[in-house]
């Protein structure tokens, strides 16, 4: 079975005869040989030299390759020649795009799904002697305006209001002294918007890596505006993973006192992580998506990162006219 790869040490990844052979730029000796039927993406976190020959094996093997800079912050990912191309999805796609009716349709299907996500979080906690009752009842107030809206601007406003509520209950249920008072992207400016900023990053880019697998273009979507500069379709689905993939590791990393103050650097007006402390964050997200859950449908054990791939093909049927698309909810 196939599963992703993370880099963060400097050097050289190459093709060397059906495998993939990483170089460390330290020490040319020190060799790592991966078979390539045993990649699915690579995350480059250190600063790796590729080659034309390599990518082109890449392109061969669909193996997508996601880069972050020095500071762990996402910066682009090589997505290789698609080849599960569909015109007549690709048409519904942009269709379903075009049509206000319908695009708000799909948006409010990701907000259902990503605040319900959110909502069980904040209940989770607060069944485990967090006191937030206050921030479960505001998300529900606004989870029930949901329906009223009329286009994806009005439902992103709504959004908006519900993520506000819930980044102030992360005073609550983390256990450290955190003073997280609002959402920073551009620079991270607290310890908590760093990490809510690199693992939002991880699941992005895992998202990204699963739409390649299907017949879905990334670059059409329905909650965020396309553009030009970015994979739209992965900011639309992470927003349902986010509170799963993303979040409850931040809470159980600070509560287990995994992460702390000493894994933060000050970089002048923003903060960034630690290498140490970034390999830490990707062991516990690479364990989180291999981890299983029994699927209530299908009726069979299936991991976290298959949960992503299952919302696909669901939009994808949707988009096709086989049966309307329900967002996926935690049920446990």
């Amino acid at each position: 079975m196939s599963r992703d790869y993370y880099i963060f040490q400097n050097g050289t990844l190459k093709r060397k005869e059906n495998s993939l052979i990483f170089k460390m730029k330290s020490d040319q000796k020190d060799k790592k040989y991966i078979p390539v039927e045993d990649v699915d993406n690579v995350f480059c976190f250190g600063s790796v030299d590729l080659n034309k020959k390599l990518l082109t094996f890449l392109s061969q093997n669909k193996i997508s390759v996601h880069f972050f800079n020095y500071y762990g912050f996402y910066t682009g990912s090589f997505y290789p020649r698609e080849v599960n191309n569909s015109g007549m999805l690709y048409v519904e796609q942009v269709k379903h795009y075009t049509d206000n009716k319908k695009r708000t349709e799909i948006a409010k299907k990701i907000i259902d799904g990503a605040s319900f996500n959110t909502y069980r979080n904040v209940r989770y906690y607060n069944s485990r002697g967090k006191d937030l009752d206050e921030y479960k009842e505001q998300i529900s107030e606004l989870r029930d305006k949901l329906d009223e809206q009329e286009s994806p601007g009005q439902l992103m406003g709504i959004e908006g209001n519900i993520k506000e509520r819930y980044y102030r209950s992360f005073n609550t249920i983390i256990d450290q002294e955190i003073n997280f008072e609002k959402r920073v992207k551009r620079p991270p400016d607290n310890m908590i918007n760093t990490l809510i900023s690199y693992c939002n990053t991880l699941v992005y880019t895992t998202v990204l890596g699963e739409i390649y697998k299907t017949q879905l273009s990334p670059v059409v979507s329905y909650l965020h505006e396309p553009s030009q500069s970015r994979f739209s379709l992965s900011l639309d689905l992470a927003e349902i993973f986010k509170p799963l993939l993303a979040d409850r590791i931040i809470f159980a990393m600070f509560n287990r006192n995994q992460i702390t103050e000493d894994d933060f650097e000050e970089e002048l007006n923003f903060l960034h992580l630690k290498e140490k402390a970034q390999k830490k964050i990707v062991s516990e997200y690479d364990s989180t998506l291999e981890r299983t859950v029994k699927h209530k449908n299908l009726n069979r054990h299936v991991s976290y990162k298959h949960l992503i791939r299952l919302e696909l093909y669901k939009l994808v049927k949707h988009l096709m006219g086989e049966k309307e698309y329900k967002p996926f909810k935690m049920w446990w």
